[in-house]
Formats: C-alpha cells, structure tokens, sequence
C-alpha cells in the first residue's frame, strides 16, 4: 500500500504523462486521465487505489467545474432557462425512470429484475457526466449555442433529481405513506436551501467581496474564494444535496458582482488538476475482468442504453422546439453514463435490489460509455449533419444569411462578436457610413440587435465558412472583440489561412498575450488596460496646460511603437498577477561597484538575447539627483547606474545576474 505521497506523486507523474501521449495523437485529454486511471488502478498494474480519501478529493474536481459554469449562469438566465431546466431536464429524468420498467422486461431472461430495481437503474442511467459534458462543451466554446444550453438545463435538473434518487431508492418497497413523507421532507429541505442561498447570499456577497477587495490582499481574497465555494458546497451537502450543486449556486451568486472575471481566473488551476484526479479516479473502476466474462451482457449494457437515452433526449429536445441538428446534438452529448450514476448504482448495490454480478456489468458498461462520450461529442456536428435531413439546409440557410448580409458589401469590417466593444464600433462605424457585418454565438443578443436595424448575424467567427460568408475576401478589415486569447486565436488562424496579411485587429485585457497575438497574424493588438492609461494620461496632460498637439504627438508616438514604451509597469505585492512569469514587467537594476558589466556599452551586453530591453538609464552627475541619460548603443555603464528593464519575470531576472 503506497504511502499518501507516494500516490500523490503516481497519480501527478500519470497524469502528466497520459495528457502529453494524447495530446500528441490529437485526442481529448480526458481521455488520458481515464485511460491512466484504468492502467494503474487495482484492476490492472495496481499502482494507486480508489481509497475514500482519493475518491472525496477528486470530487472537488466536479465541485470547481460547477463553480465554474455558475460564473457563466447569472439568475437572469436561469430564469429564463426554466423551461430547460424543469420541462426538458424533468421530462428526460421521469420518462427514463418510468420507461426502465418495461426495458428491463427485456432483461429477464439474463437476470430477473424486480420493478423496484427497474425504477432505481433508470435512475442511475438518466445521469449523464456532468464533468466530461461541460469540461468538453467549453473548450469547444459551445456553452452558449441553443444546443449547450439544453445539456446545461438537463444537467442541472439531474443534479438537482439526485437529491430526491437517494432519498427515493431506500423508499422503495415501503409503503406509500412513507415515501411520500421521504419525498416531502426533501422538498422542504431543497427550499429551505434555495430560500437561504438566494435571498440572504445575494444580498451579502457583492458587499463582502468589496470589503475584501478594498484590503488589496490577494493571498486573502484567495482564501475567501476557496471559503465561499467549499462552503456553499457543505451548505448544499449538509441539507442533502449534492456537492456540485452548491458549487454552481455559489458561481451564479459570484457572477452577479463586479469580481467574475478575477474569480474566474483564480479558480482555474484549482478546477484542471483536481478535475483530472477525479476522471483518473473514475478510470480505476474499470475492471478488465468482468468485461471478459460477461463481454455479451456488458455490450448489450453498454449499446442498449446509449441508443436508448440517445433517442429519448433527441426526441424530447424535437418536443420542446429545437430543430433536428440540435436535439441529435443534444442527445449525443448526454447517451453517456455519469458520475452520480456511480452513487446511485452503489446505493442500490447496499439495498440488495439486483445481483453483484449484474451491478459489476452494469458498472463497466457505464465506464466504457463515458470513455466514448469524447468521440461522440467531437464528431457530433458530422453525425447531425449526417443523419438530420434538414441539419445541412439549416446551416445553408445560417450561411445564407450571413452571405445575404454581405454579398452586396466590399471594403467593409467584418466584427467577430457583438458584445459591449462590438456594438460600440458598430456606432462609430455607422457615423462614418463605413459598412459592417457583425458575427455572433449569442441567439437573443443577435434577434434583439438585428430586429434593432444592426447588421449582426449568428454565426460562429471561428469557422471558415461564416468567414467567407461574411465576405471576408472583399472586407478591408477584420476586428475581434472578445478578450478572450484562446477563441481570438482560432479566429486569427482561419483569416490567416484565407487571406494572408489581413488586417487585422485584436482587443484583449492586458499586455501579457501581446507578442503572442502579433505572431498568429495581428495587425494591432489592443490592450485595455494600456489604452485607458494612455487616455487618462492624455487628460492629465491636458488639465496641465500641455497643447494638445502635443499631447496627441505623445500618444501617437506610444501607439505606433506598438506599446512598447508603455509595455509593463513596476509590480507590487498588491497587484494580481505578482510573481507571474507571463506578465510584462518594469525592473530597475543598480549596479554596483564589483559589478562585471561596469565599463560595458549597452551594445555590448547584448542584453536583448535575453529577451529584454533597457527602457532608461539614470546616472548622478555632480553630486547632484540622478538624471536620465539619453540611450544611445555607446553608453558605457558606471559604478551606482540604475537600468530600468522591460520584459517578463524570468527574463529580467536572467538580465539582473547577468548585470550584477
């Protein structure tokens, strides 16, 4: 039995390990967590055990992802999610349970099945992954399509009938007085809950976190995080709910204060690594055992149930509206088995309602379904095209309308994203009579705004085809609104790809992807932050009595220097990203007498090798305050001299030795 750090180290050195093999073959790294998770867990090489310590820390994986998604879920559109959530996601949950029952009929000639067990396996096979569903929608930033807000609605209402399964499943058997007592006092309980988080935390948490913010400490402001996340988790945990559940709570209370994107940032090394633990965990399972000798009842297990719950949810998503494409999407995002089936199906292993033998096929056919939940939601825009008779008319149409948009349009801005900044551009372009064609993912931002007179069309900014459709090879310029680095990548990739050296230009929040953005084909990058300096520099200047020519000279100067001049500022204890090796940085350097760059020139240090560069030089002369010497190759360093550097963490650091 290896020590706690022992298996810490195992479960850190494979994991690491099965996400750079899979990422090299171009596979979700999900699937290298659970692929190691099955190699070293008790049923194969036997390296790390599935203890109840391991089991309990990789929930907090689950516990962050919903964190997570509740950022993204303000109550605004949760409510207008209703629909979703208690007509969709209970319809599914229900008619599963119910028709369960004449399924297992099919089952008797294997195992003789009770309807008791009937009902409670329905319950364990409506949960889909809540984890591997929204880790993979995310990344493929699907969250806010009509499809992604179907699975997030089910998911969340079968989070939710959880609550009432495990209260259910002992019940069964009892009389009808008794389970509906049990029921009733769960209902009490969830309310009770709902009440508490809702009208009081809403209340409290934007005044809290403000407070918290005013004392500018960030090692406290993390731990205040880490409290109100693990809490509301205990909270919902302690009224018999489950885990995640609160977790979400806690994010959708978090999103309506003005510290999200802060929070959402510190939350993600949290949320990766321990979410990789939990799928590690949930890959020990597998036992290769029980597939060999009942290899016929698990593929039955495994297929049967796919297929099943595949149609009902794609039929179901058809009942409440949506079109073909989406519900064959949404079904084939969630035919898999979920984690909180696990906790189902060991409850009614300690009821006795079915066989050991046929809970262990049962449990491996639920495994096997989620080691192909990956592969079914990366190809499941081809199979709805596939299979949809009317999936490729629907896109022809989208298309179409983005073509009818632009087809009459040449030297016009194509904006990717119509937020705040885009619909701001928009304006000044329609003041100027410049023409325009926006892209957006969001269905009620692009009705409103369109049905407003703005030239907006849904479409995804990312893929090649809404790009020509947007007439991308008659625009003068492309411009991406959203600061988020990753998605602006792809986008930059696919107008590369199209039309090389296309202008094109790129908001994001600060400095720190600058270079990064310029080599994926940027024309401009522009950073908020930086720009709001440059502005209220300006004004300063201009309240001092400076000429305004003058002061258009120096931001202009900045601007066409690319920020360079501008890039980086000195960091204190108090700033967020203290410490960190990504951001650009000021660095003053003073050198002393032993000093082995002392009588060198600037040329001579070749200290742009090292990725840095010399903003100023300052020098006492006289006796007198130290002065800024002009930079020049030829300036030879001096005993006392302060270098002011500019680069990241790392490399000023490599530059300071260097210099000392």
């Amino acid at each position: 039995m290896p020590s706690v750090l022992q298996l810490t180290l195992i479960l850190l050195a494979s994991g690491v390990a099965g996400v750079v093999i899979f990422r090299y073959f171009g596979l979700p790294p999900i699937l290298g967590y659970l692929a190691i998770g099955v190699l070293i867990g008790p049923h194969a090489l036997g390296l790390a055990n599935d203890s109840a310590t391991v089991k309990y820390l990789a929930e907090f994986g689950v516990v962050f992802l919903m964190f997570s998604i509740g950022l993204e879920f303000n109550l605004h559109k949760l409510r207008a999610m209703r629909s979703i959530v208690f007509g969709l996601g209970g319809s599914q949950v229900i008619l599963t349970m119910l028709l369960a029952v004449p399924a297992s009929l099919l089952m008797n000639w294997i195992y003789p099945i009770s309807w008791q067990a009937a009902i409670a396996l329905g319950g364990a096979l409506a949960m889909s992954s809540t984890a591997i569903v929204t880790k993979l929608i995310s990344d493929r930033s699907e969250i806010e399509t009509e499809h992604g807000r179907n699975i997030i609605g089910i998911l969340l209402f079968q989070d939710l009938a959880v609550v009432f399964l495990l209260i259910l499943l002992p019940s069964l058997g009892k009389n009808p007085g008794d389970l509906f007592l049990a029921l009733t006092a769960a209902s009490i309980k969830i309310s009770v809950a709902l009440v508490l988080i809702f009208v009081i935390g809403q209340t409290l948490m934007s005044r809290w976190f403000s407070l918290v913010a005013k004392l500018r400490s960030q090692e406290l402001f993390m731990l205040n995080l880490l409290l109100i996340v693990l809490g509301m988790a205990g909270l919902t945990e302690h009224f018999g709910l489950s885990l995640a559940l609160g977790a979400f709570l806690a994010g959708m209370l978090i999103a309506e204060t003005p510290y999200r994107h802060q929070v959402e940032e510190d939350v993600k090394p949290f949320r990766d690594v321990l979410l990789g633990l939990f799928f590690i965990t949930v890959g020990m399972l597998l036992d290769f055992e029980v597939i060999h000798q009942q290899w016929v009842l698990v593929l039955l297990l495994l297929i049967g149930p796919l297929i099943f719950k595949f149609g009902l949810i794609a039929l179901l998503s058809r009942a409440f509206g949506s079109s073909p494409g989406i519900s064959i999407r949404t079904g084939l995002c969630l035919a898999q088995a979920g984690e909180f089936g696990f906790v189902l199906l060991n409850q009614i292993d300690g009821l006795d309602l079915i066989d050991p033998a046929l809970s262990q096929a049962v449990l491996a056919a639920m495994l096997l379904s989620m080691f192909g939940a990956p592969f079914l939601i990366q190809y499941s825009d081809r199979i709805a095209m596939r299979f949809s008779s009317n999936e490729w008319l629907l896109q022809s149409l989208a298309l179409t309308r983005v073509a009818a948009k632009s087809v009459r349009t040449e030297n016009h801005v194509v904006i990717c994203g119509f937020g705040r900044s885009g619909q701001s551009l928009a304006r000044m372009l329609d003041q100027e009579k410049i023409p325009y064609i926006a892209l957006d993912m969001d269905p009620d931002r692009v009705k409103e705004a369109a049905g407003a007179g703005d030239n907006v069309v849904y479409g995804d900014a990312s893929r090649e085809n809404y790009l020509v459709a947007a007439g991308l090879a008659r625009a003068k310029a492309v411009v991406i609104t959203y600061a988020d680095t990753p998605a602006t990548l792809k986008v930059l990739h696919q107008v590369e790809h199209l039309r090389p050296g296309m202008t094109t230009l790129v908001r994001t929040k600060d400095d720190a992807d600058l270079a990064k953005l310029q080599a994926a084909g940027a024309t401009e990058v522009v950073p908020e932050l930086i720009e709001g300096s440059l502005m209220m520099a300006s004004h300063v200047l201009l309240m001092m009595g400076v000429p305004m020519r003058k002061v258009v000279r120096r931001i202009t100067s900045a601007r066409e220097a690319r920020y360079s001049l501008l890039r980086g500022y000195f960091r204190g204890a108090a700033d967020d990203d203290f410490g960190s090796n990504e951001s650009w940085r000021l660095h003053s350097v003073t050198l002393l007498p032993e000093s082995i760059s002392i009588g060198k020139t600037l040329d001579e240090l070749h200290l742009e090798n090292e990725g840095v560069s010399v903003q100023a030089v300052r020098r006492k002369v006289g006796g007198s305050d130290y002065v800024k010497l002009e930079l020049t190759p030829e300036l030879r360093l001096q005993a006392n001299d302060i270098l002011v550097l500019s680069g990241n963490s790392e490399a000023t650091d490599l530059a300071e030795s260097k210099l000392l």
